[in-house]
């Protein structure tokens, strides 16, 4: 029998950035890993080095050691709207250099469940695991954000996939590169969405923004003087 301790292996997608080798996939797919190895679509393999990953986005910065690679571009994730043909690219239950269609279903997906800091893509592209940390792409070729999970009660694709919107994931992209890891700024405060239970207790006019439920002591919202 196989040895539920040992060590085993897992697969997943990711796309290079730059000409010399770096290459954006998801936390999830190496956070944790002894050792990672990257098969181009031509087949090449490298052995790469993870240089940084954030759970809180689920984004992973890693490197592989090469030159001329091709690079895929990074496009404008504001500039989407619902309804919009983008492909998923990865590598579903191992086979490899898949695409599949579709369309953006929704933008600004929160309280999903999945990472700390949710704005997710929505779409209904085919994502399976193995797509994980592929590239979601609108039909210029340009990178509009990750692929990250989906919405399954079976393990495969039922048309609800989550991707991590590009420009959320540029800055931290950046921060792994130069820093291996990222630096956020602290508020003090624990927040939650207005409910109609809260607008009609509050007598609001409608439910945009947020409730401040607490401010911790000493917070750099207490200093600024906001109170709950």
């Amino acid at each position: 029998l196989p040895n539920p301790h040992g060590p085993h292996m897992g697969q997943g997608s990711g796309f290079i950035i730059s000409a010399d080798g770096y290459i954006v996939t998801n936390n999830h797919v190496v956070g944790g890993a002894e050792k990672v190895s990257v098969q181009l679509a031509d087949g090449r393999e490298f052995d790469a080095d993870i240089i940084g990953t954030d759970s809180h986005t689920d984004v992973a910065v890693i490197k592989v050691d090469g030159k001329d690679l091709p690079v895929l571009p990074l496009g404008d994730s504001e500039a989407i709207h619902v309804g919009q043909w983008v492909l998923a690219v990865g590598n579903p239950f191992g086979l490899s250099n898949s695409v599949t269609a579709g369309i953006i279903s929704a933008k600004g997906r929160s309280s999903v469940g999945i990472t700390d800091y949710e704005n997710f893509i929505q779409t209904d592209a085919a994502i399976n695991p193995g797509n994980s940390g592929g590239p979601l792409v609108n039909l210029d070729g340009e990178v509009i954000g990750i692929n990250t999970a989906i919405l399954s009660r079976g393990g495969g694709n039922i048309g609800i996939g989550f991707a991590v919107p590009i420009n959320m994931a540029r800055d931290v992209m950046d921060q792994l590169i130069e820093h291996g890891a990222v630096t956020r700024g602290f508020l003090g405060i624990v927040i939650q969405n207005l409910t109609s239970d809260l607008v009609e207790s509050f007598e609001l006019e409608d439910n945009k923004g947020i409730l401040v439920s607490d401010v911790g002591d000493n917070s750099p919202a207490a200093e600024a003087g906001l109170t709950s």
